[in-house]
């Protein structure tokens, strides 16, 4: 058994409980403390994401051991794609944590903001990390619960509404989704992942089988936001507190929607044509719907918020073509591509979009305003926002030599070999409007010329939202490094490999 693998989840709800009673004696406490319990998760998922390649580790909690080769504790699952979602949640945490060290200070009651930042944090790394359905809902609900709580943080009217919108929808996916499980659980008397993959290829009922998928589609894709179950994303991204609209926007809706829907499909689910067919169409309609309503959009929030749905596309689109090519048994090597190009555009895009989002929290903090109509000339007075929100818009719509070109070259040379014209077609255009928007961005936040007198007196954001700005904005760059085929290998193919190959991910569980 890994013994690290529990801390991801002990080390957050231990400092959420801290935070609540030392802020209450020590002022300053919280804010530091939860930065610092956030980089220790950042060292323990670099070092996991180096140690754990072609392995599987597990953890048995409680010590249960399989009873006639049948899993009956509750198993926590570290592979190559956990350790890769770990990375993600934990940086874009502890960096959107320490931009909050200055940022919240504009609000009130910090120990609330960061024991919610902790659970949030913690109900993610135990979604990724849990091995059996029902796990996965318990840590699910600790961290959207988390989050409706800290997108109503400011409590003005606009905040209120979007949060009540988002439990409304959460609401719903949850249901959804317990729904599904209990259908599982009735068929299957067994809830482990690799156990239902064993009894559903020991034969099952066709339309039962295409019953539960549809509902886990439908319970996850509303968490994920991707169309037609995205209504309460731009609300609620906007509204939220910057720190926490990078976290929603970087991480939630991957941890608790994309990574569960692809975990589940590859590794629960037998690859099915029909399926594989429906998931890449509603990427292909994100990717394409999302960046048309967003170029329209003046609010910056706004505006980012509709791209997520757009970014999100990319991935599931390209997941989805790899998941036809593997039903047809055709091309693997194609659909490993394809695949590929899906996870990297997911690491991608926490970067950019995570970046972006605290580029619209330090003008927000500096002016006051979120309307890209009333900025203007802001390059001259915050330099450091400047440049790493150019490299950040850069990054998103796809410009070399920058992360987001080489994601988005692979799942087009995927599209081109799979013989999907169409969806790389799609994939090109969506990708100029991404910079036309862009564009727009950066010509009215930071060139524009206004009559603005208060000019003289706007100046940088401090040292913590610049830190993590530039921390992001270096991601943006280094990142490219995964196109090189040595190092794709090192990080990207044991995802790829524990995704195409089921049964190495349930025999390693079940021994079977």
């Amino acid at each position: 058994m890994n013994p690290l693998i529990p801390l991801f989840v002990v080390i957050p709800l231990a400092g959420a409980f801290l935070i609540m009673i030392l802020g209450r004696f020590i002022g300053e406490l919280n804010k530091y403390f939860a930065s610092l319990i956030l980089l220790v998760l950042v060292i323990l998922s670099i070092y996991s994401l180096a140690t754990t390649g072609e392995n599987l580790s597990l953890y048995k909690v409680g010590g249960w051991e399989p009873v006639n080769k049948i899993p009956i504790g509750i198993y926590m699952v570290m592979d190559g794609f956990t350790v890769i979602v770990l990375c993600i949640i934990n940086v874009i945490g502890f960096l959107s944590a320490f931009y909050s060290i200055s940022y919240i200070k504009r609000y009130t009651a910090e120990n609330y903001f960061y024991a919610l930042f902790c659970l949030m944090v913690a109900g993610m790394n135990g979604v990724v990390l849990s091995g059996d359905l029902f796990n996965i809902f318990v840590f699910l609900e600790i961290s959207v619960i988390s989050s409706y709580a800290l997108v109503a943080f400011g409590v003005e009217k606009n905040e209120l509404e979007a949060s009540f919108k988002y439990q409304v929808l959460g609401g719903l996916a949850s249901f959804l989704i317990l729904y599904g499980i209990g259908f599982i659980y009735w068929k299957t008397k067994t809830l482990n992942i690799a156990d239902i993959k064993e009894v559903f290829n020991a034969g099952y009922d066709k339309s039962y089988y295409l019953f539960v998928q549809i509902l886990m589609l439908s319970g996850f894709g509303l968490k994920a936001a991707i169309i037609p179950f995205h209504a309460w994303l731009p609300d609620a991204h906007s509204s939220a507190p910057s720190p926490i609209s990078a976290m929603l926007s970087g991480v939630l809706i991957k941890a608790v929607g994309i990574y569960v829907i692809i975990r589940l499909f590859f590794n629960m689910f037998a690859v099915s044509e029909g399926m594989s067919v429906l998931i890449t169409t509603l990427g292909t309609l994100s990717m394409v719907i999302g960046v048309f309503l967003a170029i329209g959009q003046w609010d910056i929030k706004r505006l980012l918020a509709y791209h997520s749905i757009s970014q999100m596309g990319y991935v599931v689109m390209s997941v989805g073509i790899g998941m036809i090519l593997v039903s047809r048994g055709a091309r693997p090597e194609i659909a490993s591509l394809a695949i590929a190009g899906g996870i990297f555009h997911l690491i991608n895009h926490a970067a950019f979009k995570g970046l972006l989002f605290l580029n619209a929290g330090a003008i927000e903090y500096t002016i006051g305003t979120r309307d890209l109509k009333e900025m203007g000339g802001l390059a001259k007075s915050m330099p450091a926002t400047s440049a790493t929100s150019f490299i950040a818009s850069m990054s998103i719509s796809g410009i070399p030599p920058f992360n987001g070109f080489f994601s988005k070259l692979i799942i087009i040379i995927a599209a081109i070999m799979a013989k999907f014209y169409l969806l790389a077609l799609l994939a090109v255009i969506v990708s100029i409007v991404t910079l036309a928007s862009f564009l727009k961005f950066q010509r009215y936040a930071f060139f524009n010329k206004t009559d603005n007198k208060n000019e003289n007196h706007i100046k940088e954001v401090p040292f913590p939202m610049v830190f993590s700005m530039v921390v992001l904005s270096i991601l943006c760059v280094l990142l490219s490094l995964l196109a090189f085929p040595e190092i794709r290998e090192a990080v990207l193919t044991p995802a790829i490999d524990i995704l195409m190959d089921p049964g190495k991910y349930s025999s390693q569980i079940t021994g079977i």
